[in-house]
């Protein structure tokens, strides 16, 4: 059956319509904050205090949006006879959110947790050169990542925790052991000393 001329029309204006009989919902944004979920990802937040410089985020990077400079710094023999260490020491990070696509391929890939994603979204710049944010502007970032989810209540103990745990009622033991011995010379509980 062949459809009627006009139909597909009728059916369009009544879809509008109906939509405008409805209430809208407008994000009324500038004024009213959105609620994002917790794992939004905003911006990067760098804490600078755990970085080594072993440079993974930068090589595994996509974008080649990380820029990372650093120098070696002798550190001196922690003992007499021990020999100098040499260590890196962070120079310049910077991520270029002009290019950075938000992959999070370099938060996954730090082995130091020194990379962090935080919800804040406002950074836009009239000019694309302030889209490079040096360490400074990274390390405030920092300070909006939220807390980690808490753990579950019924989820296994870590083995390192419990390693611990053990350690530490062992020498709970030993050492209650030790006050209950009496000293040498001195009569055990229950035994009366030379008369």
């Amino acid at each position: 059956m062949a459809p009627i001329p006009g139909s597909g029309l009728a059916k369009g204006l009544a879809v509008t319509l109906r939509t405008m009989t409805r209430k809208t919902v407008t994000a009324q944004y500038p004024d009213v904050q959105p609620e994002l979920p917790p794992r939004t990802r905003g911006v990067i937040g760098l804490f600078e205090e755990n970085c080594t410089v072993c440079m993974l985020c930068a090589r595994e990077c996509p974008d080649w949006c990380i820029y990372i400079d650093s120098h070696k710094e002798t550190v001196p023999a922690a003992v007499e006879g021990g020999r100098e260490r040499s260590r890196n020491v962070l120079d310049r990070f910077a991520i270029d959110f002009a290019l950075c696509m938000y992959c999070g391929i370099c938060i996954e890939v730090c082995p130091f947790d020194a990379l962090f994603w935080s919800p804040e979204f406002e950074y836009a710049e009239t000019d694309i050169h302030e889209l490079t944010h040096e360490r400074d502007r990274l390390r405030e970032w920092m300070w909006t990542v939220p807390a980690p989810p808490a753990l579950d209540p019924a989820a296994e103990e870590p083995k390192e925790l419990a390693a611990a745990r053990k350690a530490a009622d062992k020498l709970a033991a030993a050492q209650a052991a030790a006050a209950e011995e009496p000293a040498p010379g001195e009569p055990a509980p229950g035994e009366e000393g030379p008369a």
